[in-house]
């Protein structure tokens, strides 16, 4: 047999009847008419107890007979099986699993610290106890492989400046990461029957050693954007400036005095501090 079998055992309750009767009844019996044949009812009794077992909600109990597989329950109640049956127990609830954080090399081979957070369950009892040692250890050691393999897909960000521009990134596309990490690690846990609820990255960092070179690197990206568009604006107030001076003819320029103008509006609007006037109590030409 390959595959998980269902079976519904016994009801223990009328069992547990069965047993306090004879075991009651054997003893009363062998007390009163002292004839020892009535120990074999108590006997019996004794053999029936270790096959009582109590089966709690979202959790299982394998049944093997003399190493072969013989079926698992996993509907909770109170039930009585064969005293020989080996009696195997499997969560069914759903459990969380947070990796260590690993450090490995991302797709332009800089050392990241990367951890993932899994939500996983049985789903097949016969894969689960047969098809793997030992699942739950299975299960970490699989998510972790997974976990490098997944830093190993994607950069940590992207690097326009190096000519680097990726669709997907850790630390941008946080959706499809998960997804395709998710996807990995179902992949991995197939093979011992465990289903893959949820799969998302809780760490995510540059390792120490490149930590502080990477936040000046990306410090140094941000102060260039935020002067580029600050350039751009202050080029389109220049030019409304003047487009409008010219429409309404408050005061004619020539050349050099619109360079002029531009050089000082430029200096003012791109400024990190804010300017200081210098009032002119003469002419334009002084």
């Amino acid at each position: 047999m390959k595959e998980e079998k269902i079976i519904t055992p016994a009801n223990g309750y009328l069992m547990l009847l069965t047993f306090l009767i004879m075991l009651i009844g054997g003893i009363f019996t062998l007390v009163i008419t002292e004839n020892f044949i009535f120990i074999i009812s108590i006997i019996i009794a004794i053999f029936i107890a270790p096959g009582f077992i109590m089966v709690q909600p979202n959790n299982s109990r394998v049944l093997l007979l003399f190493g072969k597989y013989v079926g698992t329950i996993n509907k909770n109640g109170f039930y009585w099986v064969n005293p020989f049956y080996t009696k195997k127990k499997i969560s069914l609830r759903a459990s969380n699993f947070d990796s260590e954080r690993l450090k490995v090399n991302d797709k332009l081979g800089n050392p990241i610290m990367i951890s993932t957070i899994l939500v996983w369950r049985v789903q097949d009892t016969y894969k689960a106890a047969f098809d793997v040692d030992n699942y739950e250890n299975f299960v970490r050691v699989q998510t972790d492989a997974a976990v490098r393999k997944l830093a190993s897909m994607y950069p940590y960000d992207n690097f326009a400046d190096e000519g680097h521009t990726e669709d997907i990134t850790l630390r941008s596309s946080v959706n499809e990461v998960s997804e395709t990490l998710e996807k990995e690690i179902d992949e991995r846990l197939s093979i011992a029957g465990i289903e893959v609820l949820e799969a998302r990255i809780g760490y995510l960092a540059y390792a120490q050693e490149i930590a502080n070179a990477m936040l000046k690197r990306q410090q140094a990206t941000a102060i260039v954007a935020a002067r580029h568009k600050i350039v751009e604006g202050a080029v389109s107030m220049v030019e409304m400036a003047l487009e409008e001076l010219g429409k309404k003819n408050i005061v004619d320029l020539d050349e050099e005095r619109k360079a002029a103008m531009v050089s000082n509006l430029m200096v003012i609007l791109c400024g990190d501090k804010d300017a200081s006037p210098v009032l002119n109590t003469g002419t334009l030409n002084q």
